[in-house]
């Protein structure tokens, strides 16, 4: 299998993308440790994608504290051996409002958890991939960086600072044969939109497939991703299929926009 034997760390996991990249990742053969700040949700979350339990770990964590990212990836290489590849899903996506009405706030929480946070996990993931001989560390953007369509500049914001910075990081840490590279995706069919779908529909009194259809209905697939489609490209992204591949952006949208 494609990632047989890999061991990979996946972050933010929980209903939506993170779990489907760990689910992903394991049906590709992978060892796969997730992480999310509820050890709760974690535990059910494990149970529910491993039940032997046999190729999963989890630990609580937020990506924001040193500590606790330290902490994650030394309970990966004590349970696994080794780390090969990083799908960082975590962020905070609550940044919305223009210019008059949006919270500065909730601007500097989403920087600190979307830009820093990320880095704050690369500090030790980087160097338990260099150990390894290398790896594949993956980031989520999101389309709203190039085509603007809901009120989120400041989330938009923050996967745009994410992505500059994996141009910088491409170049740093390309000698220790550590590569990044990019998942964006757009409107993405899993529980947050779906609900949006229903509540759409509630409130201007049409069906649930009108409300989707009047998001996808000009998309060339004319459907919606679904999360489980953007998982699976990350996989490919950690695996050695793209071991030549780094610095790179890949729009997973059904074809809604080009770049």
């Amino acid at each position: 299998m494609l990632l047989e034997g890999k061991t990979v760390l996946v972050t933010g996991v929980g209903a939506g993308l993170g779990s489907e990249c760990a689910a992903s990742a394991l049906r590709l053969g992978a060892n796969v440790v997730i992480a999310a700040r509820s050890e709760e949700k974690l535990a059910a979350l494990a149970g529910d994608l491993d039940p032997s339990g046999e190729r999963i770990a989890y630990r609580a964590t937020d990506i924001t504290d040193p500590d606790a990212c330290e902490a994650l990836v030394a309970a990966a290489l004590e349970r696994f051996g080794e780390l090969n590849g990083v799908i960082q899903v975590a962020a905070y996506e609550n940044v919305w409002g223009g210019l008059y009405d949006t919270n500065f706030e909730h601007w500097r929480t989403a920087f600190d958890t979307n830009v820093l946070g990320a880095l704050t996990l690369l500090r030790p993931a980087a160097h338990a991939l260099k150990t390894a001989g290398g790896g594949g560390v993956v980031f989520i953007g999101s389309q709203s960086m190039f085509k603007p369509s809901l009120p989120q500049a400041g989330y938009a914001a923050t996967k745009n600072a994410l992505l500059t910075t994996m141009y910088y990081l491409v170049d740093e840490l390309g000698p220790d044969n550590i590569r990044f590279n990019m998942v964006i995706p757009s409107w993405m069919w899993g529980p947050p939109v779906e609900m949006f779908v229903k509540g759409t529909a509630a409130h201007k009194k049409i069906s649930e497939d009108e409300a989707l259809q009047g998001i996808v209905g000009k998309f060339p697939l004319r459907r919606m991703t679904e999360d489980g489609e953007v998982a699976d490209v990350a996989a490919f992204f950690v695996s050695d299929l793209a071991k030549a591949v780094t610095g790179q952006h890949l729009l997973v949208n059904s074809g809604e926009m080009s770049r």
